[in-house]
């Protein structure tokens, strides 16, 4: 085995993260660390700091003596995460406030740009990283650590709820409604910004289907080849 030219533990991650968030990893399935140690081409103790990374992230639950696991969140913890993005992201919207740099509007736009081009393209890895990435960038501007840190763990969980209960194949937490929000904060409408960054999130919510859990695969391979 050539770890120089094998998977790094975050890429690893991110491989399963984005298998998850593309609904092609079911919730409930064991991460197997043999399996996926063949298939990353990387030691087993590369898999247990991934497997470790992504429990931290909300993603994964390692019950000892059994293994790792997807999680399976229930109708209920759906509902919770979005009440608490919802009160999170008001509270990043308001840590903004009205002194917010030129600079950083321009990066907030430029994102929106992105987010946009990977639409238009219809490539879903893209459209589901920098739709995150846009609330992210948001608590980053922020200025509060505590902030960013937190709306990291609720988009990771977001990302997995999504999978599990969204109601069409598309991802839908689009750049329109993003660039609304940045106007309003551009123009220093902090009450109309945090007012569309709720409907927003209430949007991305009803599209959600919180009665069944979809069908995806079991095949660990399959779902991370």
């Amino acid at each position: 085995m050539t770890e120089q030219a094998s998977a790094s533990t975050q890429q690893i991650v991110e491989k399963v993260w984005l298998s998850i968030a593309e609904r092609r990893l079911r919730p409930g399935v064991q991460l197997k660390e043999g399996q996926m140690a063949a298939i990353f081409d990387v030691s087993r103790a590369r898999v247990r700091q991934a497997l470790t990374a992504l429990e931290r992230e909300g993603l994964v639950t390692i019950i000892p003596n059994r293994g790792a696991f997807v999680c399976q969140p229930s109708v209920d913890e759906a509902k919770d995460v979005f009440a608490v993005r919802r009160s999170v992201e008001a509270c990043v919207v308001e840590r903004i406030g009205t002194s917010i740099s030129k600079a950083d509007l321009t990066r907030l736009r430029s994102h929106v740009v992105q987010e946009r081009a990977a639409s238009a393209a219809d490539h879903t890895t893209e459209i589901i990283k920098l739709s995150g990435g846009f609330h992210l960038l948001l608590a980053e501007i922020s200025g509060s650590d505590f902030l960013f840190g937190m709306m990291r763990d609720l988009i990771s969980r977001t990302s997995l709820i999504t999978a599990v209960y969204r109601n069409t194949a598309r991802f839908n937490c689009g750049p329109d409604e993003h660039a609304e929000i940045v106007e309003e904060i551009a123009k220093g409408n902090l009450k109309k910004a945090a007012a569309l960054m709720e409907h927003h999130l209430e949007h991305v919510e009803s599209e959600l289907d919180l009665r069944e859990v979809r069908d995806m695969s079991h095949d660990l391979r399959a779902a991370l080849a």
